[in-house]
Parts: C-alpha cells; structure tokens; sequence
C-alpha cells in the first residue's frame, strides 16, 4: 500500500485508505465526504507547514483560526439542510483535525464540543435561541471551566469556586480554574461554582475581560504545547443571573455534559493513533537502512500491523458509541469505555511510531514526536484511565469505587 490518503473522494477514492481498513468511513455521505476533503486541503497546505515550529515555541498559530472557523464546519450548509450535522460527520471531522494534530483538534472541539454541549445542556430554552446560533459560527467564544488547581479527577465533590446570590439576584464568584484551554482568546468562560446557598454546582457564563477575572498561562508543557492553557484567578467576579445557565441546578447536569463530551475525547485520541501511524508507515516506506527499506523487515512490518490493528480497534469503537449516541443513548460507561480503550491504543501506537522511526523519531521532522508527546495530555483530560475504569467498574459489579 503506497497511498495513504487522498483528497479526492469526488472521484470514488478513499480519504483513510491506510488507518481505516474496515472502512468505517463508507458511513458517510457524499456531501460529509466533500466537506472533510475540504478540512483535509485546509490542514494540508495551510497548517502543516507551521506545526514543527509553532509547537516547539509553544504558540498557537493564531493565523489559522480565522480561517478554519471560515470552513463552516461545526454545521455546514449543505448538510444542514434537513437538520443538524450528523453525529458521525461531527466524529470523523474530530478525527480528521487529531490526524494532523491534536492541539488543533483540542482547540476547535474546545468550542465546538465543550462549550457546546455547556450550551445545550445547561441553557434554557430561550438561552439557547440566543446563544447556539453565535456558538455555531463563534461570535461567541467559550471554553468549559470545571477543573481547578486542586481538584481534577475529584471534582465532583471537590470543587472549591464559590457562588453568592446578591441580594439585587446577581452572583458573585470566588475561586480559581486551571488547565483551561483557549481562556486567553475567549469571549466568555463556562464557570461552574458550588453555590454557596445550598451546595449545588451552578454554571455561569462570564465574561473573560470583566473585573476580578485574571487569566494566567501555563507555562512548561511537554505536551499539546501549541494549546494556550490558563489559570484562571475569580475574585469577587460579579455575574447576572442572565447569565447563569438555568438548567444546571447540580453536578448531576454537569455529569450530563461531561457524558456526551468523552466521546469527542475518544475520536481525538483515535485520530492521534491514525496520524502517527500513518507519519511512521511514511517514514518506513522511504527509510533506508541495510540496503533495503525499513518497511521491508519482518520486526517493523509486525509493529505496523500492531498499529493498524489498535486504529481499527478504536475506529470501530468510536464509530458505535456515536451510533448509539444518535438513537439517544448516552450512558456514562459506555462513553468511558471508549476514552478509557481508545486512550490505551493510542499510547502504544505512539510509542510503536517512536520505535520504528528511531532516533528520529524524537524530532519534530517526521511528525511521530509531536503525536507521542502530545497524546499524554490527551491521555489524562476529559477523564484519566483509572476514573474512566471505575465508572465502567461500577457498571459492571453495581459497587461504586471511588470512595470508602
């Protein structure tokens, strides 16, 4: 197989002919495959060539958000027409994004599936009126602020931020968030805080320039370094109850949200598993070494299979659950076992890239580097490992344990 992909499906070929050999993309219509083919000449002659050099500064390429948002991607038109994008249009576009990088793929799901799902979750219905259409062409930018700097894995019952009702029936926040991506260049931050009142979490949407908001980066990252990720520091933040997103009334709505977003998660990491795949089986092909390719040895044709057989793995897992999503089933084991799985395959994909690539694969050239690193944090976010495995625990023996 010579040909990994092509951008061509108008003519009948394939866009995943290497990672997807099961053809989980034979799902898609004509119109979806079109609109990814768009995606794929975009990230190709606009993105790629700026990846190496913006990650290892550890900058977003800010040049390209304009125009990826231009793309109309969250709801094109022309598979709008009788309702919303489909659910395995919206996968594979996730995918497509991760295949070439993840902090891409973080950033653009940070709008388009965090504060999304924030929004259609948590809004009331005339929220929702006023707020979606700006969510889907981004005059609103958003990102989801949940985890603060001591409570992560923990935070349903550990979160620490604070809100007051006044007595005029504004709120007033106190707290700080962290590891919150794309903060820096948002409109308004997600902001769930446990009300003072009656110990409830509630949701606040609040405006990332108003007084007591004080936006931090996170310096030092090994991984998704392109992605700008902030503390954020609330002190005596006053927001209207306007703005509080009136059906999140306890974690039990946040838990809702955090259900259909694991998903996204999980064709992130499948995407991270197919492009490193992918960059290794390149390098392979082309690589010299003895007087013969490197893709000609027995070792490195077995790691190659072993790659393949993780994304198609994963590819068939993600493609299920996103099926079962659009029936209207969504249960927190399900969408953890995807995380949890397709997580596992993508860190030995990654780690059998390195491998077959070699000392190159350490440097940024051949793509492998950027992939291995960054799927740690992709790893740990959205749900580490071992809180994705008791939630399917729980499922299975109906004993909870988290605590004792």
């Amino acid at each position: 197989m010579n040909s990994l992909t092509t951008t061509a499906p108008g003519l009948g070929a394939r866009l995943y002919s290497a990672a997807d050999w099961y053809d989980a993309e034979s799902l898609l219509t004509q119109d979806e495959r079109q609109v990814l083919a768009r995606l794929r000449d975009f990230l190709d002659r606009e993105a790629k060539p700026l990846l190496a050099d913006y990650w290892e500064r550890g900058e977003f390429p800010e040049q390209l958000a304009r125009p990826l948002i231009d793309l109309d991607l969250m709801e094109p038109a022309e598979l709008t027409v009788d309702g919303p994008a489909r659910g395995i249009y919206q996968g594979f576009r996730i995918f497509e994004l991760a295949r070439t990088d993840a902090s891409l793929a973080t950033w653009y799901t940070a709008q388009a599936g965090l504060f999304r799902t924030a929004i259609r979750v948590g809004a009331s219905e005339d929220q929702q009126g006023e707020w979606m259409p700006k969510v889907i062409d981004f005059s609103l930018k958003g990102v989801f602020s949940l985890t603060e700097p001591e409570s992560g894995s923990d935070i349903a019952g550990g979160l620490s931020t604070t809100a007051r009702r006044e007595s005029d029936g504004s709120w007033i926040l106190d707290g700080a968030k962290r590891w919150i991506g794309g903060a820096a260049t948002a409109d308004v931050l997600a902001v769930f805080a446990r009300d003072a009142a009656d110990g409830q979490v509630k949701a606040f949407l609040v405006d990332r320039t108003t007084d007591g908001v004080t936006l931090e980066k996170i310096h030092g990252k090994t991984s998704l370094r392109m992605m700008q990720n902030a503390h954020i520091t609330l002190t005596g933040v006053r927001v209207p109850e306007s703005m509080r997103l009136h059906n999140v009334n306890s974690f039990k709505d946040v838990a809702a949200m955090l259900r259909a977003m694991r998903s996204d998660v999980a064709w992130i990491a499948t995407g991270i598993a197919a492009g490193a795949f992918e960059a290794a089986l390149a390098y392979v092909n082309e690589r010299q070494q003895f007087g013969r390719s490197l893709g000609s040895f027995q070792l490195v044709q077995e790691k190659l299979a072993r790659m393949l057989g993780n994304v198609t793995a994963s590819l068939s897992l993600v493609v299920r659950l996103t099926e079962q999503q659009a029936k209207g089933i969504y249960r927190d084991q399900d969408s953890a076992l995807a995380k949890m799985q397709t997580s596992l395959f993508m860190r030995d994909t990654v780690a059998l890239a390195r491998e077959v690539v070699g000392g190159n694969g350490i440097t940024l050239a051949t793509d492998v580097a950027r992939f291995h690193a960054d799927a740690e944090a992709v790893y740990s976010y959205e749900g580490t490992h071992d809180i994705n495995a008791l939630i399917i625990g729980r499922a299975l023996t109906g004993e909870s344990a988290f605590t004792r």
